[in-house]
């Protein structure tokens, strides 16, 4: 008697949502059921025979082969997570349930498509990993070191670069790239030059891959072939605008990127373009609260902080260190006579000229009006200040044409050494203003006589 029951189970099968195939003893498609092409990309009759791990993501097959002979030797497997490889390229996630039918000779398996769920679950991962980062990083390069971890978990991105734009300058930086071929980004021709200058100056993501035959105009060279590499430009923008670029490329022959991939690395590059101007405005706030605004000199407070540090080096070695007040005779009388940008452009050109007497590792500060303090670190004798100082009075002494006016300035330069004029902070600083002083009044004295 002919039921309901007796209808073909394949016809039932074939209404789920879910895959159900049946793999044979050598790991080849017998059975596969509607939802594999929905899933897969591919019909029924072409998966029939062929190698199922043929199908499975690279870096997943050997895991996934481990778990197939678990599940033939009786062991069944529930909620097994791996990747597949769609006919279109695209990378799926598929959540397994199967087991082995010792009757059949066959593992029957039910494959459920987690793609989207993972990629939330991504996403989630990415924003909270990315805001950490923003916070734990010292610096930019140290965040985009950690971004391009993060990004590397679920993307291939051996090559990585982070380009930014510099309104003032015109031109695009590279603070952070790892290329195995363009050592140098920033040189005119480069591919990845080429291509962050396109992805800023339109604000949309650029995909290249391999043989793409509707390539942006000037980028065609870069897809030809199907070995060619696979690039992913996305632009960093901001509420201010597009602010730079992030640019992905896999090795040559490898994973292609694809949509699904472009859409993620938006979502990602929305919150780094976030992380990285919340870091350039902390390290803005931070160069203003340590640094002088017209000459971009350390200030009174970086000054005190580097001292600190010198005599705490200096009290430990035994050594010695100086410090050098220097102010300006007559600076007034520049800014009464020529005005108040005069007086400026001459403060600016006396930090310059003070640099060039002091060694890289030395500290000159501006810490107000016309006074000047360099700090000399572990000098080996009194003399070496001595020097110094009366290098600052011949290179100072020397005339600065500015707007049309030519100046002539002279330094007064008061010394304290370490330890002969104090061993602390207050001591020095003392010390050396009462001696710069000293020398203002017998210069006063001098023009006098």
């Amino acid at each position: 008697m002919t039921t309901r029951n007796s209808a073909p189970l394949a016809s039932y099968i074939d209404l789920l949502l879910d895959a159900v195939c049946a793999v044979d003893k050598q790991g080849r498609f017998v059975f596969v059921s509607a939802a594999c092409e929905r899933i897969f990309g591919y019909a029924p009759d072409e998966l029939i025979g062929q190698p199922m791990i043929e199908m499975v993501h690279p870096a997943d097959r050997q895991r996934t082969l481990d778990a197939a002979r678990e599940i033939m030797g009786g062991e069944p497997k529930l909620n097994f997570e791996n990747r597949y490889l769609r006919k279109d390229g695209r990378v799926v996630h598929i959540l397994w349930s199967a087991r082995w039918s010792e009757v059949d000779q066959l593992r029957i398996a039910v494959a459920r498509d987690i793609t989207d769920r993972k990629q939330a679950e991504s996403r989630q991962a990415a924003l909270y990993a990315i805001s950490e980062a923003a916070h734990a990083a010292e610096d930019l390069l140290a965040l985009f070191k950690r971004i391009h971890l993060i990004i590397g978990e679920w993307l291939p991105a051996l090559n990585f670069s982070v380009a930014l734009y510099d309104e003032h300058g015109a031109r695009i930086n590279f603070p952070y790239h790892v290329d195995d071929h363009e050592q140098q980004p920033e040189q005119p021709g480069t591919a990845t030059g080429r291509l962050c200058a396109e992805v800023i100056r339109s604000g949309q993501p650029i995909l290249l891959t391999p043989g793409q035959e509707d390539a942006p105009p000037g980028f065609e060279q870069l897809v030809a072939g199907q070995q060619a590499p696979c690039w992913l430009g996305v632009p960093l923008n901001s509420q201010k605008g597009t602010i730079g670029a992030l640019i992905v490329k896999s090795v040559a022959g490898g994973q292609r990127y694809t949509e699904q991939d472009k859409e993620m690395l938006q979502f990602v590059c929305a919150q780094v373009a976030t992380a990285i101007e919340r870091k350039q405005l902390h390290a803005r706030l931070q160069h203003m609260a340590q640094y002088d605004q017209l000459t971009q000199l350390p200030n009174r407070e970086l000054l005190r902080d580097r001292l600190k540090a010198s005599l705490t080096l200096a009290r430990l070695d035994s050594g010695r260190m100086a410090l050098l007040y220097v102010d300006l005779d007559r600076f007034k009388e520049v800014n009464d006579t020529h005005g108040h940008a005069v007086g400026d452009m001459l403060l600016q050109a006396v930090a310059n000229r003070l640099k060039g007497c002091v060694r890289e590792t030395d500290t000159v500060a501006r810490i107000g009006g016309d006074e000047f303090v360099v700090l000399l670190h572990s000098i080996r004798a009194a003399e070496d200040a001595d020097s110094v100082a009366a290098k600052i009075r011949v290179v100072l002494a020397q005339p600065l044409r500015l707007e049309g006016h030519s100046l002539h300035i002279q330094p007064s330069i008061g010394v304290a050494h370490f330890p002969e004029h104090g061993t602390e902070e207050q001591q020095l600083f003392r010390h050396a203003d009462e001696a710069m002083y000293c020398a203002k009044r017998q210069h006063h004295l001098g023009d006098k006589v």
